[in-house]
């Protein structure tokens, strides 16, 4: 399995950054070839189902996910996500905590990943291009 940890501090203050780490529609237009579609009806928490749709025509799949813990920033204390991956093709988990700073916030996103049909040692290259596309969605859906 690919294992990648990226951290972000931010002055966004904690409930913002939160908001913005978890609208999953919004992480479609920051990951090349995807779009994602909250599948559930709102608002986001605990049991939101949604999908990433990757790809392009027949070279496309979806990749469905559902939040697992769901306890979001307050009064000082740090929010947790737990996405887990459902999907035939992409497997995984996904946790997304942000904690206050006396500045604004600090972020950490840790992903779990693994590819059915890739062999084990293709993991740190998987890592790695993970590691690159979830950085920039994670810059962008904190500068704005």
């Amino acid at each position: 399995m690919a294992v990648f940890r990226i951290e972000r501090f931010t002055s966004l203050p904690t409930a913002e950054a939160w908001r913005r780490v978890t609208d999953w529609e919004r992480h479609g237009g920051t990951v090349p070839l995807t779009s994602v579609t909250v599948t559930s009806a709102p608002p986001t928490g605990l049991g939101t189902v949604f999908v990433a749709r990757t790809g392009l025509g027949v070279l496309a799949f979806d990749d469905p996910m559902e939040v697992v813990r769901w306890i979001p920033p307050s009064a000082g204390r740090a929010g947790v996500c737990q996405v887990e991956k459902q999907g035939s093709v992409v497997l995984g988990r996904a946790s997304i905590d942000v904690r206050p700073t006396g500045s604004g916030s600090h972020v950490i996103w840790v992903e779990e990943l693994r590819v059915r049909l890739l062999p084990g040692w293709a993991d740190p290259l998987l890592a790695t291009a993970g590691r690159r596309v979830f950085t920039r969605e994670l810059d962008v859906l904190l500068e704005g």
